[in-house]
């Protein structure tokens, strides 16, 4: 068990508050819980598999509240749920066999281009429109994204919301609410998978999971209080926080080619 001071213990109790909220909201607390549990000492295995035992409970928060104000309608999700638990459960058992590097290429432009996306285009309201696909369809869409939360996981939150304004026509308010049941399923897939092979700092993870489900509590309320005032800018936000985190990586190729380059 990691001997950690009770003022880093703070430090993370209180950076999961953080991130729950923002979790809540827009996804991408992990950009605030991962670095914390890094730079306390926890390994990078044992940090992202803690991440996830609090990320859950943060999601789960979140899910019950938007839930008990009617916003999740589980007979529509019955086939996302479906495929997300079976595409983060391949994710989760293939990323210990395949090398990921090429990801740390592709994700800051996808999450880039989501920013944009809400930055500059259609403005996102809280208006349900004509959705593009069946849920059946929309299941092989949520599968995709479930099987990249358990391969890897940086801005899953954000690639549900964006799938569910653009392909099942949602408003903002409501789309994020059905992002949160999806997060929360692939997130406790995730931490079956690190739970088997004994990655989890349980006392640390239970611990920040208390942080985690009072953020999600502020933050789905704050959601449901101000709608797309508050949930459009943190989207962009966070989405752009993960891109200069990513990038600010020295190992990240995309920096390495600009370094070489310039």
């Amino acid at each position: 068990m990691l001997d950690l001071a009770p003022e880093i213990l703070a430090l993370l109790f209180f950076a999961a508050v953080a991130a729950g909220f923002v979790d809540a909201i827009a996804g991408g607390g992990g950009l605030i819980t991962v670095p914390v549990l890094l730079a306390a000492g926890v390994n990078p295995v044992a940090a992202i598999a803690t991440n996830k035992i609090q990320g859950s409970f943060g999601t789960a928060a979140a899910t019950w509240t938007f839930w008990r104000k009617g916003l999740i309608d589980f007979r529509l999700l019955k086939w996302p749920l479906l495929f997300t638990v079976i595409g983060a459960a391949l994710g989760a058992i293939i990323v210990t066999f395949v090398d990921t590097s090429w990801l740390m290429v592709l994700l800051p432009v996808l999450l880039a281009g989501i920013a944009l996306y809400f930055l500059f285009g259609p403005k996102a309201s809280d208006e349900d429109v004509h959705a593009r696909l069946t849920p059946f369809a929309f299941g092989l869409v949520a599968g995709g994204i479930g099987f990249y939360d358990g391969f890897f996981g940086p801005g899953t939150g954000s690639f549900f919301a964006l799938a569910f304004v653009t392909l099942m026509g949602m408003g903002l308010t409501r789309a994020t609410a059905n992002t949160k049941a999806l997060n929360f399923t692939s997130n406790i897939v995730s931490v079956v998978v690190f739970a088997i092979g004994g990655h989890v700092l349980w006392l640390v993870g239970l611990m920040m999971a208390v942080g985690q489900v009072a953020g999600g509590w502020l933050g789905s309320h704050a959601a449901m209080r101000f709608g797309t005032k508050i949930i459009r800018p943190l989207l962009v936000v966070i989405c752009l926080g993960m891109v200069v985190k990513l990038l600010s990586d020295p190992a990240n190729p995309i920096r390495i080619w600009f370094e070489a380059a310039f």
